[in-house]
């Protein structure tokens, strides 16, 4: 049997890993600033990640949530002592996806209303309504199609007002922390806090999409602190396992739980329980939302000048640096002779750095001395 062969794959085979750096089948490092899409956030093999996965699957790795799971509890106070949000109540899920899907179900739910605003560039997940608001017809399928859906541009508050205007049905908004495929694309504190206010007006249900920008990428807890916003329900995936499929979604007091409105049957097990508790206690232990800020700060002051280098927009650890020219020659010679993986984004120029947030100064350096020489060739 193959594979379903739906990737473009790099050449790469990963065999072990440690810190910022794995090593392929024939012993040979690379350096990792991408992270698998931004899920290593405390670094491969982690000691404290491995010792509390191991720990928990020495004693127990799954059960449903049809039983006590305390470790659940846990995961909860550590999220309310870094993220802030104490009032909030949290459901574990498994992926993003799955993470939006409840969020959307739940605005619909709550308001009584069909439809969902989202942005241009927007990625929100391949499932049924996280797909339906992603701005790619590609990989939207037609079962997936809704005129459910409003797509409006990105941090334009005049055409979101006028939605709100004219549209009385509108159950939530929806609107990623950092826009992560579209090419770290960073809303506006102006656009977030108008979200927030035309939602508190009607009735409405803001939803921030944390996740990839979230859990200390961004140089605090989630990226929409930046604004000093505060949406109903916040979802939250990718570095929360540092590799361990887990999700979630942090809700608002003003919904109200029942029995039997949300459900999954993995999420919030107890190997899943561990390794998210693994990342709060080292984001936490290390410092890591200073470290993403400051080592963020310092490659990008690396790359300032550089005349092929159009614009680099960043905060923390999320970088999207445009070049003047389709990235994935300069992507493909970072793997191929440098030995550094890298990302791309929906936009072609924009070539994305997310490296674990204990990544050091000194591993970003070598990005950036590498960057810098295979520019001056061109």
């Amino acid at each position: 049997m193959k594979l379903f062969d739906v990737y473009p794959l790099i050449d790469v085979t990963p065999a072990k890993a440690e810190g910022s750096y794995f090593w392929d089948e024939n012993g040979t490092e690379y350096l990792d600033l991408y992270g698998g899409h931004a899920v290593i956030s405390i670094g491969h093999s982690h000691p404290t990640y491995v010792k509390y996965i191991t720990e928990q699957l020495n004693n127990i790795g799954f059960y449903s949530n049809y039983v006590k799971i305390p470790i659940q509890n846990q995961v909860a106070e550590q999220l309310t002592k870094l993220s802030g949000y104490d009032d909030y109540t949290l459901f574990l899920c498994n992926s993003g996806a799955e993470a939006n899907e409840n969020a959307i179900k739940l605005a619909s739910f709550h308001t009584g209303k069909k439809k969902i605003i989202y942005f241009s560039g927007a990625f929100h997940g391949r499932t049924a309504a996280a797909v339906a608001c992603t701005d790619n017809p590609k990989i939207v399928a037609p079962v997936n199609q809704s005129e459910n859906f409003i797509k409006l541009p990105f941090n334009d508050l005049e055409a979101l007002e006028n939605e709100f205007k004219t549209n009385s049905d509108i159950a939530g908004v929806i609107v990623e922390g950092i826009q992560g495929v579209g090419g770290v694309q960073i809303p506006t504190t102006e656009f977030l806090q108008k979200i927030q206010q035309l939602c508190n007006e009607n009735n409405a249900v803001f939803i921030a999409d944390e996740i990839q920008s979230g859990f200390g990428r961004s140089g605090k807890f989630f990226a929409h602190q930046h604004a000093g916003v505060t949406p109903d329900i916040i979802s939250m995936a990718k570095g929360m396992g540092n590799g361990f499929p887990v999700a979630g979604i942090l809700i608002s007091p003003k919904f109200h739980a029942s029995y039997g409105l949300l459900g999954t049957t993995f999420g919030g097990n107890f190997l899943a329980c561990a390794a998210t508790k693994a990342v709060l206690d080292v984001i936490e232990e290390e410092n890591l939302l200073q470290n993403a800020q400051e080592v963020g700060d310092y490659l990008v002051s690396l790359l300032q000048n550089q005349k092929k280098i159009k614009e680099i927009r960043y905060q923390g650890l999320m970088i999207g640096i445009d070049l003047a020219f389709p990235c994935n020659e300069v992507r493909n010679r970072l793997v191929k002779e440098y030995k550094m993986l890298t990302g791309n984004a929906s936009t072609p120029n924009t070539l994305r750095v997310l490296p674990a947030l204990n990544v050091k100064k000194e591993d970003v350096k070598k990005i950036a001395d590498a960057l810098i020489q295979i520019l001056n060739e061109y």
